[in-house]
């Protein structure tokens, strides 16, 4: 007999629906690497921003349904990082490539392996999620495999090649630095302004593929400024912040 056996179908449904909610980002993976082959750049790069989404809000729905208490068999978090390598860091990766945004050749291909490997590390420490000592504020340990957001802006802003590679080569190496990066999601400190930031950057990606491949200097400006917010930021909570303790669970949900 199932463990949530006491729970009327109704929450059981919710959760499940929560679960699958998630779970479609695995298509959209899938859409975005057909794309990118495709040579639909704009189309993957939205796709991207939809995966954006459904990242940072199901993590919201999985608490207010209380999934880990309605399903309790079924593992939410291992299906948060799946789907979260596929989006944040194959599909990008295959994008960067189709594009010709990586060098060419033998040192093209090193460049490209390296998000790959270094997120497989990431994505299997019990601790690349993590709180403060007092379980308020939460955060990720080192680079949180941002690579989807790379690849827009090495695409939207037409970076180099070589500049592609230090960016991708830096943040490889930042993913082993223990530096404590916002989790706007469940964060107490700030949070509201960084909410709403995030939110500003949100509507800066929109308005920036629309203007695609012209865009503004001054909508690129505020979207660049966001992640010098939360870079800034997340460097003063990891010199300031004081100790934090390991997660004994990895966090429900996405960010």
């Amino acid at each position: 007999m199932r463990e949530n056996a006491g729970f009327p179908p109704g929450p059981r449904l919710a959760g499940a629906a929560v679960h699958t909610y998630t779970a479609l980002g695995t298509v959209l993976a899938l859409l975005i690497v057909l794309a990118a082959i495709e040579g639909e750049t704009v189309t993957a790069l939205w796709l991207f921003f939809v995966a954006l989404f459904i990242d940072g809000t199901d993590g919201m729905l999985a608490r207010r349904f209380r999934v880990k208490e309605t399903i309790p068999w079924f593992d939410g978090a291992l299906l948060d990082n799946i789907v979260d390598y596929l989006t944040y860091v194959f599909a990008p990766v295959v994008l960067l490539w189709t594009t010709g945004s990586l060098p060419a050749g033998a040192f093209g291909w090193v460049v490209a392996a390296l998000p790959l490997l270094a997120s497989s590390y990431q994505f299997c420490r019990v601790d690349a999620k993590l709180a403060d000592e007092t379980g308020d504020d939460h955060f990720f340990l080192g680079f949180p495999s941002y690579w989807n957001v790379v690849a827009f802006y090495a695409i939207v802003l037409e970076l180099s090649p070589t500049v592609v590679a230090v960016v991708v080569v830096v943040f490889s190496i930042l993913v082993f630095v223990p530096v404590r990066y916002l989790y706007p999601s469940r964060m107490t400190t700030l949070r509201t302004l960084t909410l709403v930031l995030s939110a500003v950057w949100a509507v800066t990606y929109v308005v920036l593929l629309l203007q695609y491949p012209d865009p503004h200097p001054a909508v690129v400006a505020v979207s660049v400024a966001y992640l010098v917010y939360y870079n800034g930021l997340s460097v003063w909570f990891t010199l300031t912040g004081g100790r934090t303790r390991r997660s004994r669970e990895r966090v429900e949900g996405a960010s």
